[in-house]
């Protein structure tokens, strides 16, 4: 099969293009026939550093949607010629080819009338969003929420959940990204080059703070921000850990959180594998009713994704990038 892979750890400009051998699903897999890949900045970090169950040639990509081709021993509701997407496990072989291995436990159902492209644009990004919003933090109406990195990939997701679960969203992001959050569902826009963002997220509270912070900058970004939480709230870390030394002891008394999705393949247990597949799934479904944005701002051909990668690796992306397949 035709593949994209790196031959050591390094700069995604040293991603090409190889030939492999198909892998053959075993017993609780199945083979996906890849029709398009997300991009995420995990594949960008991953590849400078490598990966110690890794052998070369290796396949990068995590976020993969396409069709069934091969069911493995002991499978069930998966079948030849189903329409998947799937967060694939960092360890193993990825999406970035004509051909997947990937555990059936962790694949969605792509529902009729959405492409490949929408659907591979969701797993890493959606899902963090999604455990962010929803398992974490709890979000219900009422709720003011700050999303930093609004307009990214993790935030872009993060906007429409919060703003879907009843509350007021308060998005970080450049100017020139403050239309485009609005459009998402953004009730107010904080420009981080201008403003001070916790003076600017307490001045749109009255001076009370947030209920809750996702944070997909770094751990510093994150740890600054436990300021702007009101008491009892929780601040979401995506991109670090937070800590919360900003504030003194039993006053604010913030929750801090982490979400380490792909953690799940290889730290979860039964339970946090199948809930890939729900949290995308729903995901899903609510592209498919219309009612959320999977935020496609570029679909770019195999043989271009290195270059595509080297501009995510700059910051500052809007939306999702999504590679389509096969023909890397």
């Amino acid at each position: 099969m035709h593949a994209l892979v790196i031959d050591a750890p390094g700069s995604p400009m040293a991603a090409h293009p190889d030939t492999l051998p198909e892998p053959a699903p075993q017993a609780g897999e199945v083979r996906v026939r890849i029709r398009a890949c997300g991009l995420n900045p995990v594949d960008i970090q991953t590849m400078r550093g490598g990966n110690p169950n890794w052998s070369y040639p290796h396949v990068l990509g995590l976020d993969g949607a396409g069709v069934v081709d091969a069911v493995g021993e002991g499978v069930t509701g998966v079948a030849v010629g189903d329409r998947v997407a799937f967060h694939g496990d960092l360890r193993r072989p990825g999406a970035l080819a004509e051909f997947a291995v990937v555990d059936a436990r962790a694949l969605a159902h792509i529902p009729d009338g959405v492409n490949f492209e929408a659907a591979a644009a969701l797993p890493c990004a959606g899902m963090t969003a999604y455990q962010a919003i929803h398992r974490r933090l709890h979000v219900a109406a009422g709720d003011t929420v700050l999303i930093s990195a609004g307009a990214g990939g993790v935030g872009s997701f993060a906007v429409q959940l919060a703003k879907a679960a009843g509350a007021r969203v308060l998005a970080v992001a450049s100017a020139e990204n403050h239309a485009y959050l609005t459009a998402l569902g953004a009730d107010a826009c904080i420009d981080y080059r201008q403003q001070d963002v916790v003076s600017a997220a307490r001045d749109l509270t009255g001076g009370d703070g947030v209920d809750g912070v996702v944070d997909a900058v770094s751990a510093a970004s994150a740890s600054a921000l436990v300021a702007a939480v009101r008491h009892g709230g929780g601040v979401v870390s995506i991109a670090g850990r937070a800590s919360a030394d900003a504030v003194a002891p039993f006053t604010a008394a913030p929750s801090l959180h982490e979400v380490a999705l792909g953690a799940a393949h290889a730290h979860g247990d039964d339970r946090a594998v199948r809930d890939l597949a729900v949290m995308l799934e729903d995901l899903l479904g609510r592209v498919a009713a219309g009612t959320f944005d999977p935020c496609v701002a570029e679909v770019v051909a195999g043989d271009e994704v290195p270059a595509a990668w080297a501009r995510m690796a700059e910051g500052h992306t809007r939306g999702k990038v999504v590679a389509t397949l096969p023909g890397v």
